[in-house]
């Protein structure tokens, strides 16, 4: 692979929108990734999720950091990236480095900080102060969500839901509560749902009548719930259509997707936030109601006419 092909060129900036405006250099770099990642060896898989999955933090990341999240090697992180074209983890980690720079993210100073009280382990820690390092944490994970938000594929997710004749959503453990949460938002409008939740083990019974004319909205978030997978294929084969709230582009759910929202968390002292997940899972609700309103409202508006 060659390195040049992933720089931007010179005053190429993103703007809010991802849908509308040219990738970064980042992205563009993740991309073929994402597109040569079933050909890379099982450490370099590895290595090449971290680095999807965590492109803030490779920015302040040392090769040994990198190693010890991923379970290899600080030569394999070489390794990957010399499969990308370039000579060492320091030039990767430059590439990385740019493209934050010139997004100047704000919540940068303020992650870092959050990261070394966690880590320093000085002194006990009130109540008051766990809380606030979870709002903290939670708010750094909403302005990542902003910036980095692809409007294109949110749009093709409220217009597969607005098509469907039946919605099926799934997500196991952590995931639960957005699925049931989709599936409660759901009901409030001209919509049948069904929340695959596995009671008495019947997970296999609740999305056996899915067919080409439905969608199964699927979360599911690092480990990866393989009842939510299974739901997705099984899902495919009848011929429905996903929609794929995952936290990496090299998720399992996240090939084949019909649309992929990928959705990455703020986190603190080892435990994982919803919050990014349930905002967009409420967004996604409220910009299909509003879909299906306005056409509603067309129809009607037609009628009128037509009299």
């Amino acid at each position: 692979m060659d390195a040049e092909a992933v720089s931007r060129p010179k005053g190429a900036r993103r703007t809010a929108g991802r849908g509308i405006a040219a990738a970064s250099q980042v992205d563009r770099l993740l991309a073929r990734v994402a597109a040569g990642y079933d050909e890379l060896p099982r450490q370099l898989r590895s290595v090449a999720r971290y680095v999807e999955q965590h492109r803030a933090r490779i920015v302040v990341d040392r090769i040994g950091d990198v190693a010890r999240e991923c379970g290899v090697q600080p030569s394999a992180v070489v390794r990957f990236a010399q499969r990308l074209g370039y000579p060492g983890f320091s030039a990767l980690q430059a590439v990385f480095r740019d493209d934050y720079t010139q997004q100047a993210a704000p919540s940068s100073s303020y992650q870092q900080r959050i990261r070394r009280l966690v880590s320093s382990k000085r002194g006990a820690l009130t109540p008051g102060a766990v809380a606030r390092e979870f709002v903290g944490a939670s708010a750094i994970g909403l302005e990542e969500l902003a910036r980095d938000f692809d409007d294109a594929a949110f749009a093709s997710a409220v217009t597969l839901l607005a098509s469907a004749q039946h919605i099926y959503a799934v997500g196991v453990r952590r995931s639960y509560a957005v699925a049931a949460y989709m599936t409660y938002a759901l009901q409030h409008i001209d919509r049948r749902v069904q929340l695959i939740d596995g009671t008495g083990g019947m997970v296999h019974e609740q999305v056996r009548s899915i067919g080409r004319d439905d969608v199964i909205v699927a979360i599911s978030f690092t480990p990866y719930g393989k009842e939510t997978l299974a739901c997705v294929r099984y899902a495919q084969k009848r011929g429905a259509k996903a929609v794929v709230m995952t936290d990496s582009r090299l998720a399992p759910l996240a090939q084949g997707a019909d649309a992929l929202l990928v959705v990455r968390e703020g986190g603190a002292f080892a435990f994982r936030s919803l919050t990014n997940a349930l905002c967009l899972a409420q967004a996604l609700f409220v910009a299909l109601a509003y879909r299906l309103e306005l056409a509603v409202e067309e129809t009607t508006h037609r009628g009128d006419y037509d009299d």
